[in-house]
């Protein structure tokens, strides 16, 4: 079970790939310079708003495009805590999971403004407002979260070894 809080940025349906970190981007392979990339594609100064800790909300289909596991780290690298959104592509969902960026499937996205402050509650699958919504979310099954909780799924598998031995 993991509660965490942060800052909203609201985003629309379908953000692609492409959006999120931008092709231009992908030589880069140092952490901290990816996530200075993250939502650079969405314009509008978008990368210099969001600040550690802060929440992504998004509509239907966040991360759609290419297969790109750069989207997912950029996010991670640049402290989002969470995405939640009505739905995710597949692939970004898994990619996000992969890293232990917190992902959360909540079909009433619309009901939460740009810029409130959440509160995100795992265990009870709800999402509370600053102005004063609790909206119901889709839980992930434990054996995700535990890849979340553990940081990723290469620390999560380490730890795993470690246990094994």
């Amino acid at each position: 079970m993991v509660v965490l809080k942060g800052t909203v940025h609201k985003v629309g349906d379908d953000v692609n790939t492409d959006v999120i970190y931008p092709g231009k981007f992908l030589p880069i392979a140092d952490l901290d310079e990816m996530g200075k990339h993250f939502m650079e594609g969405y314009g509008h100064g978008f990368p210099d708003r969001v600040q550690e800790g802060d929440i992504i909300v998004a509509g239907k289909y966040f991360g759609c495009g290419s297969s790109r596991e750069q989207a997912a780290i950029a996010a991670k690298t640049r402290g989002v805590s969470a995405i939640v959104a009505k739905s995710f592509a597949r692939i970004y969902y898994r990619n996000a999971i992969n890293q232990g960026l917190l992902i959360v499937v909540c079909k009433d996205t619309d009901t939460i403004n740009d810029g409130v402050d959440i509160e995100i509650d795992t265990g009870a699958g709800t999402i509370k407002t600053s102005d004063g919504k609790t909206i119901k979310c889709d839980s992930l099954p434990p054996f995700l979260m535990e890849i979340i909780e553990d940081g990723g799924l290469i620390d999560h598998l380490k730890k795993k070894m470690k246990m094994a031995q």
